[in-house]
């Protein structure tokens, strides 16, 4: 009997053998079905057998976590350096960055932490250059940094590892619901109109995966791809910013060529003359989407000088996180003013979501 290793090579031959159209499209995505399955059935393997090899564990600290991810040699360490003032190694020669290295960016407020990890190189999803405990570490951040340099701006290479490992830039998570039954088959309930697969290809890739008696809610158009992403469970969606180092060695018409390769906005820099690097201070942050809280004591005035930063769609509870693991135990309530507020002191529970600019006392119980 084949190998799960085997199976997975033989499904992508398949796939890679497959004229890709419209009329193969359903095809296609029930071997990615299969994949999927089969790739989870291998993770799992490899945890029972202790069998996960080498892995960075980088203890996540500051507001929120950027992963700066690109090719050797164009430049990590010495953005890093410019950042954080972290003291990163740099050398003219590739594969400097052996380890991933973290630094901390203060900027508005906001305690950023940025790892320089080693540069990413083809076939990195699948272990090569040590790719895949890199990948390890960018999974956990709050934004990914793409870094290429006017020699080596195309970032296909980059994105399509990223891409490969489970990383989806740029992406909402598929707006799918599915609770397992014992029986009555796949019932499917959309609350859209379904233009990029019919409810027998959505069922069929379904049961593909395994899953043969399931109520599923779909509430977006989904296609074939985001639904397989769905299924396998393990897909992580990231923002990112993309930055093209080296700009003080430009030549020709760079900027346009550079353009039209990404297809996307891209922030040109230099780390030799700092041109750019204030800009991409100020991208980062607006791009992770900071709220500020300002903390008012019991009975007192609210420090409007010092606000908390947290991220989008923080909670009270993470507002309590951060102060100290004590405050969730010991929380009461919390009374709110602000956007998030339906009335001025509002009292809210833990999960209470903040807004921008929110004043925020926690009440706690005595010891």
């Amino acid at each position: 009997m084949a190998t799960i290793e085997e199976q997975i090579q033989a499904l992508e031959e398949e796939i890679f053998n497959t004229q890709k159209n419209k009329a193969t499209e359903h095809h296609l995505g029930k071997i990615k079905a299969k994949i999927a399955k089969l790739k989870a059935q291998q993770e799992l393997q490899k945890i029972k057998g202790g069998g996960q090899g080498r892995r960075y564990y980088i203890k996540k600290s500051g507001d929120a976590t950027v992963a700066l991810v690109g090719f050797p040699s164009t430049g990590k360490s010495s953005l890093l350096n410019l950042l954080t003032g972290s003291r990163s190694e740099v050398a003219a020669y590739q594969f400097t960055t052996l380890e991933v290295i973290p630094g901390v960016m203060k900027y508005k407020s906001a305690e950023i932490q940025i790892l320089d990890m080693p540069g990413i190189i083809k076939g990195a999803a699948k272990g090569k250059g040590r790719g895949r405990e890199v990948i390890t570490a960018a999974r956990a951040a709050d934004i990914i940094l793409l870094l290429g340099d006017v020699f080596n701006y195309n970032l296909n290479v980059l994105e399509r590892e990223l891409y490969d490992a489970g990383i989806r830039l740029d992406k909402q998570p598929p707006n799918i619901h599915i609770t397992q039954e014992k029986k009555s088959g796949i019932i499917l309930r959309s609350t859209v109109k379904l233009t990029k697969m019919t409810e027998f290809e959505i069922a069929d890739i379904i049961r593909a995966y395994g899953i043969v008696n399931a109520i599923v809610t779909i509430r977006e158009d989904v296609d074939t791809d985001s639904l397989v992403d769905f299924l396998a469970g393990n897909r992580v969606y990231i923002p990112s910013v993309v930055a093209i180092n080296k700009f003080d060695l430009r030549y020709g018409d760079i900027e346009h060529k550079i353009r039209d390769e990404l297809g996307r906005d891209y922030l040109p820099i230099s780390c030799a003359t700092n041109e750019g690097v204030e800009e991409l201070k100020d991208l980062i942050y607006e791009r992770l989407g900071f709220i500020r809280v300002y903390l008012k004591p019991k009975g007192g005035k609210a420090d409007m000088n010092e606000p908390l930063v947290l991220l989008d769609g923080s909670t009270v509870k993470a507002v309590c996180e951060h102060l100290h693991r004590d405050f969730v135990n010991l929380f009461r309530y919390a009374l709110v003013w602000g956007d998030s507020a339906k009335f001025p002191g509002q009292s809210v529970g833990l999960e209470h979501e903040l807004r921008d600019s929110d004043v925020l006392s926690i009440i706690t119980k005595r010891r």
